[in-house]
């Protein structure tokens, strides 16, 4: 059986940026460079999908212009659907936990969600986020303050923690 997405394309001041919905939740947000991770990330959960292209679904884009003008909690009440292992899902919560103009390291994420020895298994659950932004793994930095991996570009990473007032 074929799972039916809805998606949509929007130019933001980040670059072109991807969406997709499952029944009015948002499964995936990705950037257009970074498309074929998106579709890896899609098949690993659905199997066999198809995506639907609908101009602004659910009104998402005001949602998107909301934070890029400088609502930096913008993404707080947006709806999502998750799937992975019962890892990944603890991760990618305790990320939306981290407000907005806060950073933390992985250490103290891991540490945060009691499994402290869990450092690697975090970054590598961080790094198969399906939801950039609304998931901010971009708040997650190396524990000398450094910026460190970002599936968006590092560019793109710093650009965010800016605006966020972060850096």
């Amino acid at each position: 059986m074929t799972t039916q997405l809805i998606s949509d394309y929007y130019d933001t001041a980040l670059g072109g940026v991807i969406t997709v919905f499952d029944q009015g939740l948002l499964c995936a947000l990705d950037f257009a460079e970074y498309e074929a991770r998106m579709h890896r990330l899609l098949k690993k959960r659905y199997g066999a999908y198809r995506l639907v292209k609908q101009p602004d679904p659910f009104g998402f884009r005001a949602v998107i212009d909301r934070y890029l003008g400088g609502d930096p909690a913008a993404f707080e009440s947006v709806r999502v659907s998750v799937r992975g292992t019962e890892f990944q899902e603890q991760t990618w919560r305790a990320l939306r936990r981290i407000p907005p103009g806060a950073t933390m390291s992985y250490g103290e994420l891991s540490r945060k969600i009691g499994r402290p020895k869990a450092v690697r298994a975090l970054g590598h659950a961080n790094s198969q986020n399906p939801i950039a932004l609304v998931i901010p793994c971009h708040r997650v930095i190396g524990k000398d303050g450094s910026l460190t991996g970002y599936a968006g570009g590092l560019a793109r990473k710093e650009w965010l923690l800016r605006h966020e007032g972060a850096i």
